[in-house]
């Protein structure tokens, strides 16, 4: 079995806590690290010290209870976008064995975002496939930040068929803001190559488990986003549009994103409740980026549980149930927040002046 890499705090290509990127709502809780590393540094050993540590710790677990408890829907974003979550990169060296990567589509190249390989989680030999963001500069810019091409979704779609011919299950991991938007992957089919990839993947005939591990952003998280079974992380979100956008296209200010992250329900409860995802998968108190390592282990779990029912399950009973799943979303709701659509009617009266 593959060692677990280390955590945040000991992984020694990532920061410390105390000059890791961090965020506002956070800082609580990184003061209070910072005093526990203070007087554990101190090699002294007394009564008085081992009752503070105790009484820190305490008002730590507390205080990381109460910040994780009480998150609003702009913080939850804010935390699946967190610079120390765990990357599809992270998921395959930890949850899977013997990866295998693969390249290109065949027709135009290898687009990097697109993240495609060979592996064995449990008992089962997979196909997996995510969107791949990288992690220091070079390998940012190297993956167009986890905005794929045409030709990810192209070389996504050439794999599952790969996959379905040796029938081997599927296993998609979605962390992307969106498919990206240049004027390049348009004229090479960017809305037709997504297209195509959600059509192709309801038809697919070997068992698919899609994940949202991070942002899941409009078209490009649903080019990789049909399955039998939708998993998301518990501060992922998944959205048509980025907060930021929904608020510039309603309200011409960006600023206003906490109001359009809270009307879009791009939390995972929200979309539990809508059918959207199958199953929220628990992170660690605080978010994944605070313990990798049980991240690692509670997705694992859940996808190799999934994939043990999924394979024993006929074919054509799992491709039904597959595409019932997705045709009955999209039900229509009366406007809860009449604010919403009055901006919005004002925004296209606006546009049409």
């Amino acid at each position: 079995m593959a060692t677990p890499p280390p955590t945040p705090l000991t992984d020694p290509r990532r920061p410390t806590r105390s000059t890791a990127f961090v965020l506002e709502f956070e800082r609580p809780i990184i003061e209070l690290e910072g005093k526990i590393q203070q007087l554990e540094a101190d090699a002294k050993p007394t009564a008085a010290k081992s009752k503070a540590l105790a009484s820190l710790r305490k008002q730590l677990e507390a205080k990381v209870k109460e910040i994780a408890s009480g998150l609003t829907p702009i913080q939850t974003v804010q935390l699946a976008r967190h610079r120390d979550r765990p990357l599809t990169s992270d998921y395959v060296a930890s949850c899977f064995e013997d990866f295998v990567e693969l390249h290109g589509d065949r027709e135009f190249g290898n687009d990097r975002a697109i993240l495609t390989g060979l592996a064995r989680i449990g008992a089962h030999r997979v196909m997996v496939i995510g969107h791949r963001k990288g992690k220091d500069l070079k390998e940012k810019m190297a993956c167009n930040y986890g905005c794929a091409h045409p030709e990810g979704y192209r070389k996504a779609m050439r794999k599952m068929r790969f996959a379905e011919k040796f029938g081997l299950p599927i296993v998609t991991f979605i962390n992307t803001p969106g498919a990206y938007p240049g004027i390049g992957a348009e004229e090479r089919g960017q809305a037709w190559a997504i297209a195509e990839a959600i059509r192709d993947m309801s038809g697919i005939r070997v068992p698919i488990v899609c994940t949202v591990i991070g942002e899941g952003g409009s078209g490009g998280a649903l080019g990789i986003g049909v399955g039998d079974k939708v998993l998301m992380l518990e501060n992922a979100y998944y959205s048509v549009i980025s907060p930021e956008g929904c608020a510039a296209i309603l309200w011409g200010d960006a600023k206003r994103a906490p109001e359009a992250a809270k009307a879009l329900k791009l939390t995972a409860k929200d979309l539990l409740g809508l059918g959207i995802v199958d199953e929220i998968v628990p992170e660690p108190v605080g978010g994944a980026h605070r313990d990798h390592v049980q991240t690692f282990e509670t997705v694992k779990g859940r996808i190799t549980g999934h994939l043990d029912a999924l394979c024993r399950i006929p074919i054509q009973d799992l491709l039904d149930t597959r595409y019932g799943k997705f045709r009955q979303m999209g039900a229509i709701f009366p406007p809860a927040d009449e604010s919403v659509r009055a901006a919005a009617t004002g925004a296209s009266a606006r546009s049409e002046s």
